[in-house]
């Protein structure tokens, strides 16, 4: 169950030949109503995909009727050509459902600076709204992959309403409240206001939080979609830990399927000034490529740790930081703590754990190591 485990939801995933071979490409998500509020999130990169210029515009308007998205092309960086290639994208969707672009989202993925097949892709959105149906998300989720190599998808069910969704995602995760591509569906009763509320606090938490290499997409969109189908106004206490829920399961289907990776690294700030100042310093750490190669090497190199907190302007002491690995508090008072032996370093999942000693705030940063697969896997070909 994905975006179509809510009611009011029909989706598909067909081959249009965007890609070579007979791999899926282009997926099609559609609400059915009663409601068309909607919401999204999007890359904070300045060099923006057409889909997102153009999706942002039809966000403005707080409704959407349907989602069109393609694998094999990010249709960035594509000048004036590109974003009427999204408008015709749009414009097709709209014809087939006879409704009206302007409630159409556009989401590409894939490599920058080319233009799409056109044809094609045209093509193959006819073929996907002649197949859209209930049964549909799971072939919506596995049209939308690229580098990943499984389909990602979750849902939670409400008191009287669900909530699902699906994403894909492997690499470029450091996305500034999006990652890649996302649509989160819900039969809940909700205006387009608080369905931005839940989604931006959800993001922040969740997606937001992820930086597994650094690199931030062109192209990152999580949209959140209503269809009121389900006939529930739900408690939005409730309704947010749900949709925070689905990101935050999705968010650890992205991490352990990144580009290479062997360990999947959580990276807890605790004792910070600020909830920012622990953000930061989680980030930091992520971002050591040096830490990374260490943890791929199952080395407990709290130097290197101390060494990436050390270059943010987060409120500490230097000899007042404590770090523990897997448990094991192995710096204290930033000099040597607990024999480094002691910590068994050969589970996948690995928790560094931060003591600023400067508060009482906390963040959790998610990472992964850096291995001669991901060298590979970004050298070996054009992404």
């Amino acid at each position: 169950m994905s975006v179509t485990a809510p009611l009011g939801f029909r989706a598909a995933g067909v081959a249009a030949g965007i890609k070579s071979g007979d791999a899926r490409d282009l997926a099609l998500v559609v609400n059915d109503g009663p409601s068309r509020a909607a919401a999204g999130v999007f890359t904070a990169n300045r060099v923006k995909a057409a889909p997102v210029l153009w999706s942002q515009q039809v966000l403005a308007g707080g409704r959407l009727r349907a989602v069109v998205l393609n694998s094999g092309g990010a249709n960035a960086c594509t000048g004036p050509e590109g974003f009427q290639d999204t408008h015709a994208t749009a414009e097709k969707v709209a014809e087939a459902l006879e409704d009206s672009a302007g409630e159409i989202a556009v989401c590409s993925t894939g490599l920058i600076g080319e233009r799409l097949p056109m044809d094609a892709l045209l093509a193959g959105v006819e073929n996907a709204a002649g197949q859209l149906s209930r049964d549909g998300g799971l072939a919506a989720a596995d049209a939308i992959r690229t580098t990943d190599t499984v389909s990602k998808i979750s849902f939670r069910r409400g008191s009287g309403y669900m909530v699902g969704g699906m994403a894909k995602g492997a690499g470029m995760l450091a996305p500034a409240l999006a990652t890649m591509l996302c649509v989160i569906t819900t039969d809940a009763e909700l205006t387009s206001e608080e369905l931005d509320a839940v989604l931006r606090e959800a993001t922040s938490q969740t997606f937001d939080r992820l930086d597994t290499d650094g690199c931030m997409s062109t192209n990152d969109t999580v949209l959140l979609l209503a269809s009121g189908a389900s006939g529930v106004r739900p408690d939005l206490a409730e309704f947010g830990e749900k949709v925070h829920e689905v990101c935050a399961d999705l968010a650890r289907q992205l991490l352990v399927d990144a580009e290479g990776a062997s360990k999947a690294i959580a990276i807890e700030v605790v004792g910070a000034a600020s909830e920012p100042d622990a953000v930061k310093v989680g980030r930091s750490v992520a971002r050591s490529n040096l830490l990374k190669c260490a943890i791929h090497g199952e080395d407990p190199n709290w130097g290197r740790v101390l060494a990436a907190v050390g270059t943010t302007d987060a409120e500490f002491e230097p000899d007042r930081l404590n770090v523990a690995i897997n448990g094991i508090w192995i710096c204290r008072g930033g000099a040597v703590g607990d024999d480094r032996s002691k910590v068994d370093m050969r589970p996948r999942d690995v928790t560094i754990t931060i003591d600023l000693s400067a508060g009482t705030h906390t963040a959790t940063v998610h990472t992964t190591d850096l291995t001669a697969d991901y060298v590979h896997e970004n050298s070996a070909y054009s992404s």
